[in-house]
């Protein structure tokens, strides 16, 4: 089983950007964390980080062969890239969608996210924890734990 994370922009500032709001793991952190909970269970992962809305659609593209789920955080493309919800409509695979802080206890702006819709669910909230959570959905949907979950 293969399972891709993408990360949007931003990301890769985790730890020191606005560390009162996102904690201060850092998102090398979270992908050995999640490196090793993917070995522990038999899963290979491959992480992808761009700050750049074209290279996220792109690789969501070239993921449509030869991954068996996606988890994405888009940061702040959540709210409004149409572009990226297309993206994730065109893929066939389980998609989890992460957020490490619940943006509904956030300002009104945050809380309309137009990629949501795409996937197959959301976790969020949780900081870090919230992508370990995500790759354990990930890996329960490839493996027919969430045969009811649907993706319009």
């Amino acid at each position: 089983m293969k399972i891709l994370v993408i990360n949007g922009p931003n990301l890769n500032l985790l730890g020191k950007r606005e560390p009162h709001i996102y904690g201060t793991t850092t998102l090398e952190a979270i992908e050995a964390q999640l490196q090793e909970e993917a070995r522990l269970r038999g899963v290979a992962l491959e992480f992808f980080q761009s700050n750049h809305e074209g290279a996220l659609i792109d690789r969501l593209q070239a993921a449509r062969e030869g991954v068996d789920a996606v988890i994405i955080n888009p940061g702040a493309l959540t709210h409004y890239s149409l572009a990226l919800r297309d993206a994730l409509l065109c893929l066939q695979c389980p998609v989890v969608e992460v957020h490490l802080t619940n943006v509904y206890r956030r300002e009104e702006f945050r809380q309309h996210m137009v990629t949501t819709g795409a996937v197959t669910g959301v976790i969020g909230g949780f900081g870090p924890l919230s992508y370990r959570l995500a790759l354990l959905a990930a890996i329960e949907l490839v493996r027919g734990g969430g045969t009811n979950c649907s993706r319009a």
